[in-house]
């Protein structure tokens, strides 16, 4: 699979240095894309000011017929563009098979919430004026997206740019291109005009540097780690861009005493075991309380026990690779620390490096403390460090100590109970009860060290829209 750029509508690119894709389950190469930078970045900005000139006037019945277009060749090509996604990222294709149908949620969602972009009338204390409020799109927006969900990341940016007029760049990550290639071909085939969606592949301080210096750009929209996320705040600030970010998180999930065990631990699994771990949402930090630690741990290992680890193209692969071998070491390391410092590991815990992959099993430590890695830093592989608590306030307490809010899980059956813990916790997603809370219809977003903005519901598409205040003398 040998890739381009596209740029105004073109597939351009095929004299730059080429950049391996491999896939990590093998280290085999998979595919090509060309080595772009600032020059590339540049032309695809120009085209898609100049696109969003005449995109931004259509009607959003206009734009929304052609992301529903869009949407449908999505699903009508998910066999394909799950087995993409699985041979350069790794997840298990069962996985990759949803991951394209949540991709195709946001474009859907999107095209039915892009026609009730609504202003407003305000009443005036003055009779001869009146006062309107109205909706703009921001113009044009640069995404860059992260490799871990190659598609879906995507679709969760360039369904609401759309809808709401703005046209958009995409940077993919340099792992996990290739799906970013094959949707774009879907939206040239769909009949989004040329200019309106643009892709660079490459150098991502080159492309970054032109999408943050660029005045053309007016949103920078981006998920990925916490330290990139304070580079862009700082290199955005000369223009003063405006900004989305869904950074790193570090994920509790608090087990009180009165759960259906049985429930949490199916949901506890959802949550820590898909994608390998390699989640921002992903349960990083088990507490349970003390009354019932063992015998959720027993349920629990019983459980993880029975998941395949391998190749994500193989049947009944539960758990793919790492991605990289620098994933593999923080796991590893994650381990180790643990360990020496008095946790007892209970399942898995070694690695198997082979070949240019990197594979880890699923991986429970007990008699965990807050004094490890483990329980300070996000891990993103299948490692389910579980400490204990006494009361529920401790756990809100241990909870919240983590510098990240993304996301955050609560198993109780009581209301009442439920309810004061899930209110306490500073995190902008909450399963309470469900190990699965993301979807397109709903705000996705963090707080404190985790990002600013939403993305998914109607606060995802005011993401992209600028607010502007008439007021009429008549």
């Amino acid at each position: 699979m040998d890739k381009l750029l596209y740029i105004n509508g073109e597939w351009t690119g095929s004299e730059l240095e080429k950049i391996n894709i491999t896939n990590p389950a093998s280290g085999e190469i998979v595919g090509t894309v060309p080595n772009g930078g600032a020059t590339e970045t540049k032309q695809a900005i120009e085209a898609a000011h100049q696109a969003y000139l005449k995109w931004s006037k259509l009607t959003a019945y206009e734009r929304c017929d052609l992301l529903e277009r869009y949407y449908d060749l999505v699903l009508e090509n998910e066999d394909e563009l799950a087995r993409v996604l699985t041979l350069e990222m790794g997840k298990p294709l069962h996985e990759a098979k949803g991951e394209i149908k949540y991709a195709a949620s946001f474009l859907k969602w999107f095209a039915e919430e892009g026609k009730r972009v609504y202003g407003r009338t305000v009443p005036s204390q003055h009779g001869d004026k009146r006062l309107q409020v109205i909706k703009k799109a921001v113009g044009v927006v640069g995404a860059i997206t992260p490799w871990n969900f190659p598609a879906a990341m995507i679709t969760r940016k360039l369904g609401p740019a759309l809808a709401s007029g703005c046209s958009i760049v995409i940077k993919p990550a340099k792992q996990t291109p290739l799906t970013a290639v094959f949707l774009v071909e879907l939206a040239e085939k769909a009949g989004i005009p040329k200019g309106v969606v643009n892709l660079v592949t490459g150098n991502a301080s080159k492309i970054g540097d032109e999408l943050l210096s660029n005045p053309l750009v007016k949103k920078i929209t981006f998920t990925g780690s916490t330290e990139i996320g304070r580079v862009l705040m700082e290199k955005g600030a000369k223009h003063i861009k405006n900004l989305s970010l869904e950074l790193g998180g570090h994920a509790p999930i608090i087990v009180l005493d009165d759960a259906d065990l049985d429930l949490a631990v199916k949901g506890t699994m959802a949550s820590k075991f898909r994608n390998a771990g390699q989640t921002c949402i992903c349960g990083n930090r088990i507490y349970v309380q003390e009354n019932i630690y063992e015998e959720f741990i027993t349920r629990f290992v019983e459980e993880a026990s029975k998941l395949k680890v391998g190749n994500g193209l193989d049947e009944g692969t539960d758990i793919g690779p790492i991605i990289d071998k620098n994933g593999y070491q923080k796991v590893e390391e994650h381990v180790q620390d643990a360990l020496s410092k008095g946790a007892t590991c209970v399942l898995g815990g070694e690695g198997t490096p082979k070949n240019g992959a990197y594979f880890y099993p699923p991986t429970v430590l007990k008699d965990v403390n807050s004094t490890m890695l483990v329980m300070h830093e996000e891990t993103f592989g299948p490692v389910a460090p579980i400490q204990k608590f006494t009361t529920d306030e401790d756990a809100v307490e241990l909870a919240n100590q983590s510098p990240y809010g993304l996301a955050a899980y609560v198993f109780s059956e009581s209301n009442r109970r439920g309810t004061k813990v899930v209110e306490a916790l500073d995190y902008g997603i909450i399963g309470w009860n469900d190990g699965a809370p993301s979807t397109a219809q709903a705000p996705f977003g963090g707080m404190k060290e985790s990002g600013m903005g939403r993305e998914g519901g109607i606060e995802g598409l005011e993401e992209y829209l600028e607010t502007k205040y008439v007021s009429i003398g008549v």
